[in-house]
């Protein structure tokens, strides 16, 4: 009688009279084995139908909301393969029906999440112009309401000097509390309100033609303005928060995905130079995040240089990229960063971009095909909206 160990399991073989091996478990391994194979094909199930539940165009709450964790899936998914080939014996059929669906899904997941991290080619081309004048720096802040850490807020104002400063879930109290920097930044944009969808926006350039929206829903605003920048350019800006869908907000995504959508339509129509900032309750590696991108053509900066999550900032393991800065061929990147923790549930981002001359050759590589403009067309038509309903700030010249 023979044994082999791998780790703490023990397999007893023997040799017949004809040289064949056989094998066998002493008594009580097999039950262990057994025990092992049914919770890796518990787990692995659970995380496949986890992985499969999105591919569904559903707009349910708790479908999309899995289109959040595909991070912590990918590294859930990893763990479980690795203990699966080192544990479980790859002589059944079973073992391997169990590492061929962990390995399918764990490549699908890093489909996604694999363009926000280094190892992917930059979207977006790092900066070599040193002209002052063409440059933009904006600081996306969702403050979350509650939060009484103005101050907080205020000192990395002070260190970043940005140019533009957008705070979403920002009510009166914080409006009170952020007005002193209108010596510095007094071009302003105001929405305070109490349902965690206030917005302002701060500028040291002026904003023309500046309009708050309420584009799909009556109690969430946008704000549309068109910047002038110290080199004379303009440059059109959208401000967004749409609402999530989850079971305290939307039941469905159809309001977030309609306001996406006719904002990307309408900037898709224009040549000026644009900017789409704010928190879009949505993660940049969604199907309804890439339907934008393919809509609007707008770039996103992180490709190739990382997730940058800026949501939750209390629960490190449970982040993900929500407040998001897109924007035309017309910049070059600078500098991009998630700031430090100032008490709220998001971290802010800091971007810094700068205008070209001319359009980049840069492209994002998605291209909107007619199941793509089909869908599309079927979340406006969900909500009744339109294009038409976006402010084009560039159509006017009132100061």
């Amino acid at each position: 009688m023979n044994k082999v160990e791998y780790g703490w399991i023990v397999i007893y073989f023997e040799k017949s009279n004809d040289y064949q091996t056989k094998t066998r478990l002493p008594q009580g391994s097999e039950y262990i084995f057994q025990l092992m194979l049914a919770t890796f094909l518990i787990t692995t199930a659970i995380l496949a139908i986890l992985t499969i539940l999105p591919l569904s165009r559903h707009e349910a709450w708790w479908i999309r909301g899995l289109d959040f964790p595909r991070l912590q899936l990918f590294l859930a998914l990893l763990s479980t393969l690795v203990l699966e080939l080192l544990l479980l014996d790859l002589s059944s059929w079973q073992a391997w029906g169990l590492v061929v669906v962990a390995l399918a899904c764990l490549v699908y997941q890093a489909w996604w999440i694999v363009p926000y991290t280094r190892i992917f080619p930059l979207e977006v081309n790092a900066a070599n112009n040193s002209d002052s004048q063409g440059r933009i720096k904006i600081i996306t802040a969702n403050v979350l309401m509650t939060n009484r850490n103005a101050q907080g807020l205020i000192t990395l104002i002070r260190e970043c000097q940005p140019d533009i400063l957008v705070t979403l879930e920002s009510d009166i109290w914080w409006q009170t509390q952020l007005d002193i920097l209108e010596t510095d930044y007094p071009y302003t944009i105001k929405c305070p309100l109490d349902n965690l969808y206030g917005m302002h926006v701060y500028s040291r350039f002026p904003m023309m033609n500046t309009q708050i929206e309420y584009l799909v829903e009556p109690d969430k605003p946008s704000m549309h303005a068109l910047v002038l920048l110290p080199s004379g350019h303009r440059i059109r800006i959208h401000f967004l928060h749409p609402a999530p869908p989850s079971p305290t907000e939307n039941s469905e995504s159809s309001e977030r995905d309609a306001e996406l959508v006719i904002i990307a339509k309408s900037v898709a129509d224009t040549n000026v130079p644009v900017i789409v900032t704010g928190d879009l309750n949505d993660v940049a590696w969604s199907a309804t995040t890439r339907l934008f991108r393919k809509i609007s053509g707008l770039l996103d900066p992180r490709v190739g240089r990382g997730m940058f999550n800026t949501f939750h900032a209390n629960y490190w393991f449970l982040r993900w990229p929500l407040d998001h800065l897109f924007h035309s061929k017309h910049f070059s990147l600078q500098n991009l960063k998630r700031l430090r923790s100032f008490g709220s549930d998001h971290y802010a981002l800091f971007t810094e971009l700068v205008l070209t001359a001319d359009r980049n050759n840069e492209d994002n590589g998605l291209d909107a095909g007619a199941d793509d403009l089909a869908w599309a067309k079927r979340k406006t038509e969900n909500q009744n909206v339109n294009k038409s309903d976006v402010p084009q700030p560039e159509k006017h010249s009132v100061i």
